[in-house]
């Protein structure tokens, strides 16, 4: 009996090429991911791109691809949060990460444009700059900066937005420098979801209770905290332990309210909010876009029922 068999060989070579069988393999491939599509999220990325396109115009069939290959990286970058690396196992999830990133680059180049892949490349190497110094932060238990937490937040979020406005302009007539409103809006959704994870009532109906805390995640009020109380490490202590203990937790965001961190948190979203109006004014009157703004005002309202009720634990 022969050790190689070509007509085998060349079988094989067909299932290969067969586009129906590579999409079996996706469904298997893809579940770590497909998992991470179907837990209910507020889709603030294409309402973004919607806002966007008030001002740049460009084919709804462009907006709607450009959209999905905003939303696919999006996911890709959560898979290792709700743990799906648990369900599924590390080395699936990385594999099907790796393997959304260049289904979206496959999606980049249906766009059609010579520079649209230059762009993808661009953005996501800033993306995952900011999104690498994250996770050195959290391994290796180093605390950043406010100004180190800023720069990485404007390359991680910011730059995925940056990457939904520079893949639009090349099918816009409209040349204006987005820059500026992206690393506001990177900074304000960022801080305002590290904020809303650990004082809002509304984040434990679709997250457990201040998952960052479980996480060890250097978020932008337990940075304040830390660098506010230098020798008193309590909060240091508590976000080492990963704890999942629910009555640590609530100590723990006691220790931020008494130190100041959530009103100084609020006061810099506060700031951030009205920055975005201002720019969003300079480049031209933009209702969506207003709009948008005014939805993401909700942690104020939040922010009160959950003061209040921290305030009758103490």
């Amino acid at each position: 009996m022969s050790s190689f068999n070509m007509n085998e060989f060349n079988e094989i070579l067909d299932k290969c090429r067969d586009k129906s069988s590579q999409k079996e393999q996706d469904e298997t491939l893809l579940q770590p991911f497909s998992y991470i599509q179907q837990i209910p999220g507020k889709q603030v990325r294409s309402k973004l791109a919607l806002a966007i396109n008030h001002w740049l115009s460009i084919p709804n069939d462009k907006l709607a691809a450009i959209s999905e290959i905003v939303q696919m990286l999006h996911n890709s970058s959560l898979l290792g949060i709700p743990v799906a690396h648990k369900i599924y196992g590390v080395a699936s999830t990385i594999n099907a990460a790796n393997y959304v990133l260049f289904l979206a680059l496959e999606k980049v180049q249906q766009l059609g444009h010579p520079d649209a892949t230059r762009v993808y490349t661009e953005q996501l190497l800033e993306l995952h700059r900011g999104q690498g110094m994250e996770i050195y932060w959290r391994d290796n238990f180093a605390c950043p900066t406010e100004s180190e937490y800023k720069q990485m937040t404007i390359r991680k979020t910011g730059g995925l937005f940056m990457l939904a406005i520079r893949l639009m302009q090349l099918f816009s007539d409209n040349r204006k420098d987005f820059s500026k409103l992206t690393a506001i809006l990177g900074l304000y959704f960022q801080i305002r979801d590290d904020y809303c994870n650990l004082s809002l009532k509304e984040y434990s109906e679709n997250k457990s209770y201040c998952e960052d805390l479980t996480e060890g995640k250097f978020s932008f009020p337990i940075i304040h905290a830390v660098q506010t109380q230098k020798y008193d490490k309590q909060v240091l202590h508590i976000l080492r332990q990963r704890t999942r203990d629910v009555e640590v937790k609530r100590y723990c965001i006691s220790l931020l309210e008494k130190l100041g961190s959530f009103q100084y948190t609020r006061d810099v979203l506060d700031a951030l909010d009205k920055e975005a109006r201002k720019e969003v004014e300079s480049l031209g009157p933009n209702p969506i876009m207003e709009a948008l703004l005014n939805d993401l005002l909700s942690w104020k309202h939040f922010s009160d029922i959950g003061m209040d009720e921290e305030a009758k634990q103490q």
